[in-house]
């Protein structure tokens, strides 16, 4: 997959654990230590970077095991190119290969932080209180 946005370009793969690393931290995500990121990366089910003029400035992920269960993760834009639809180009990518791959019994997960589960409502992607469930996680090194 190789789509324009005009200047924009987004692109199927991952990026270095550097531009990774760079990319977070630039949207106000958590950093990720080289040596987890550079465990990460090759087990990207499928990933794209979103380029403008050739310099890397957003991402997103999906990771699962191919089959049964999916998350979208690190989904972001650099500030300074955000308000432009660019985060729903990024997942309008990952949706359409999930559509595309992923079987359909398959559970898409995502974490929505603040203002984005409006993004991501608009992907079919709603709370889990709704269904009885709820979303739950644990940082490892974290009591």
């Amino acid at each position: 997959m190789n789509s324009s946005y005009d200047p924009y370009e987004l692109r199927s793969g991952v990026p270095s654990v550097e531009v990774f690393r760079r990319l977070r931290t630039d949207a106000g995500l958590s950093d990720k230590t080289p040596e987890a990121v550079a465990l990460a990366l090759p087990n990207t089910w499928h990933g794209v970077v979103l380029h403008h003029e050739g310099e890397p400035i957003g991402m997103g992920r999906i990771i699962g095991d191919g089959g049964t269960a999916f998350q979208i993760v690190d989904i972001c834009v650099h500030p300074a190119h955000q308000g432009r639809g660019l985060g729903r180009l990024i997942m309008a990518a990952l949706t359409e290969e999930l559509e595309r791959r992923a079987p359909a019994t398959a559970y898409v997960s995502l974490i929505a932080d603040g203002p984005a589960r409006f993004l991501y409502e608009k992907f079919g992607f709603a709370d889990t209180a709704a269904h009885g469930s709820i979303g739950m996680y644990r940082m490892m090194g974290e009591s």
